[in-house]
């Protein structure tokens, strides 16, 4: 028998012994068949003990590169995948991101500001807080004909979800507005279109309303880790947040919950964001990944701009603990240039915001996204109206196994 032979028989004699355990037979397949002998060893003890490539531990991209869904992530565990060596970390994101989606196939999302500035919460790094003085002015909502007509040209330019803001802090006083937004869902889901809302803190009635008129996902972005948040925001606490989403996924509707990164942050509190959000009782149905675009007139009028390679970093190490939910690449993909961008798609975003603005701030220009997609290869992806696409997993259900109801993946 040949060399060569022998080494495809090993090769699949290895992949045979260990089936039954994904992530050792990922890392072994890495270790032992890509890589030359004699640079390859094996530890053949449990997960918890080292492997080595090529005379070097393996990563933690690497070792957790199974795609598959776990809530019981480690922030250890967290911030050894998010500084593994960049291009292990952006491989294996794009690995994990194959196992669950076209790699190709990027969905376009249009979002609208329905209802203008004049918001009470002091944001900082907001423009439409009425805390500080920017070109951003109060203004009335919408009226129904300009909203349905946004969506209308939305999915004509190619959109399959259609996301309307408006900022508020709650819609405590606003049941005028609330049935107009409630009437405009039912509209726009009518077009065949998901439908997502962002529009402050909710309550379990106005959840329900908004799921029974048919809204795809609402949105409430943690912002950042629960530790730097105060520095961030005062005029809502991050329980505040967690119990709207709560809410929301209670009520059955899509949760769409990520944060943005250049405030001022830490590595460690971008692991710490990432760490509440994969150890939700079911991972969001999306996680946009926004980079500040600082605005005169806010307190982060001086934040230097984010670079590609702490978006890749986010990005990637979202889609390998998050392995089945949509990353939104959203607010700052304009500073970012078309190569830039296809290494986040590589990392495993699978969204943009289309449309010259996202809410207030400015966003890429159609025709530019378009060319991209041509030159890239990219495709539409098409809508989808599932709920919380890991909520079904068994890792994540609510059992009364002690007297009380509690989430099992944290306990």
């Amino acid at each position: 028998m040949s060399m060569a032979s022998l080494r495809s028989l090993s090769a699949g004699a290895l992949k045979i012994n260990h089936s039954k355990n994904a992530a050792y037979q990922l890392s072994r397949a890495y270790t032992a068949v890509s890589t030359p002998t004699k640079f390859a060893t094996i530890d053949e003890s449990p997960r918890a003990q080292k492997q080595m490539v090529f005379g070097r531990e393996l990563s933690a991209a690497a070792a957790n590169a199974h795609g598959e869904l776990r809530f019981d992530w480690k922030k250890e565990e967290i911030d050894a995948i998010y500084h593994s060596p960049i291009m292990e970390l952006l491989y294996h994101g794009a690995n994990v991101h194959r196992l669950h989606f076209d790699p190709l196939a990027v969905q376009q999302c249009t979002l609208l500001s329905i209802k203008t500035g004049g918001c009470s919460e002091d944001c900082k790094y907001c423009p439409q807080s009425s805390s500080y003085s920017t070109v951003v002015k109060a203004q009335k909502m919408l009226d129904t004909g300009e909203v349905l007509e946004a969506a209308r040209a939305a999915k004509a330019a190619g959109s399959t979800r259609f996301c309307m803001g408006a900022a508020w802090r709650d819609l405590a006083g606003r049941k005028s507005n609330f049935k107009k937004i409630v009437g405009f869902v039912k509209e726009i889901r009518a077009m065949d279109m998901e439908v997502c809302c962002t529009l402050g803190m909710l309550n379990d009635e106005q959840a329900g309303q908004l799921k029974d008129a048919g809204l795809t996902a609402y949105n409430h972005n943690l912002d950042t880790s629960r530790e730097y948040y105060p520095k961030i925001i005062t005029t809502r606490s991050y329980d505040e947040r967690l119990e709207t989403i709560s809410k929301v996924r209670e009520a059955g509707i899509s949760v769409c919950s990520g944060g943005i990164i250049g405030l001022g942050e830490t590595d460690t509190d971008r692991v710490g964001m990432l760490h509440t959000l994969s150890t939700m009782p079911a991972h969001p149905e999306s996680v946009p990944v926004n980079a500040l675009l600082a605005v005169e007139g806010t307190p982060l009028e001086k934040q230097e701009p984010v670079k590609v390679w702490d978006m890749v970093r986010m990005i990637a190490t979202a889609r390998i603990v998050m392995p089945k939910t949509m990353i939104r690449l959203s607010a700052g993909r304009v500073r970012f240039t078309e190569p830039e961008q296809a290494l986040c798609f590589m990392a495993g975003a699978n969204s943009i915001f289309t449309g010259d603005k996202l809410l207030t701030t400015p966003n890429n220009k159609f025709n530019a996204d378009q060319q991209m997609f041509d030159t890239l290869g990219l495709v539409p992806k098409a809508a989808s109206f599932k709920v919380d696409l890991a909520a079904d997993s068994p890792v994540n259900e609510q059992k009364e196994c002690c007297g009380s109801k509690h989430d099992h993946a944290s306990a």
